[in-house]
């Protein structure tokens, strides 16, 4: 059966990078193949778990790049010349221009740790994002995965699902819990969904 090719962009630990990796071995992702694995930080562990994986991974940073421009320059010479046809954004801490998410268009998808439009944009990422739910108070949250532009986390939705927040919750704790119950579970779904219809226009 023809596959979708799909990269994984990362900077830390791979933990969605894990999840699209199980979902693969599972069956739950069946018309896409993890094929690259592209860090812009070195030696991150999700270069770990793709290589244990069998996936080719490889490291791009915008220091040894020289410039953003360069950078995207070299990431798109990375996933072209391996035919990628779908990019999956699993905690890649870098902003991408329009020149990029131009260049793959519809094909670039991502996983934000809150209910879009709450908690989300420039400077919500990582941990930040749980504190400000706690802040604000909200009895509920959740994960996102979204089509990505050029506007940060502004691109069409995609997959959402809830989390309840507890009584005592650390962003730490509510992040485990959003990871667990929401990105690990939506992430892959929408990784097949995308792929079924990037298969679906090859005809």
């Amino acid at each position: 059966m023809e596959k979708i090719k799909v990269a994984v962009l990362v900077s830390g630990g791979g933990t969605n990078l894990g999840a699209l990796i199980e979902a693969e071995k599972k069956g739950i992702i069946k018309s896409g193949k993890l094929s690259l694995v592209i860090s812009n930080k070195v030696g991150a562990y999700a270069l770990e778990r793709a290589k244990a994986a069998g996936i080719e991974a490889l490291t791009v940073t915008k220091a040894e790049c020289g410039s953003q421009e360069a950078f995207e320059d070299r990431l798109i010479m990375e996933l072209q010349s391996r035919g990628i046809e779908l990019i999956v954004l699993a905690g890649f801490m870098a902003i991408l221009s329009e020149k990029f998410t131009r260049a793959f268009d519809g094909r670039i998808i991502n996983v934000h740790p809150s209910l879009i439009p709450s908690f989300c944009g420039k400077g919500f990422y990582g941990l930040r994002v749980h504190e400000a739910a706690l802040e604000y108070g909200v009895k509920v949250t959740g994960a996102t995965v979204h089509y990505v532009n050029e506007i940060p986390d502004g691109g069409k939705i995609i997959l959402q699902k809830s989390v309840s927040i507890k009584e005592g919750d650390t962003p730490e704790v509510l992040q485990r819990r959003v990871m667990e119950k929401a990105e690990w579970i939506i992430l892959p779904k929408a990784c097949e969904l995308v792929s079924k219809r990037l298969l679906s226009e090859r005809v």
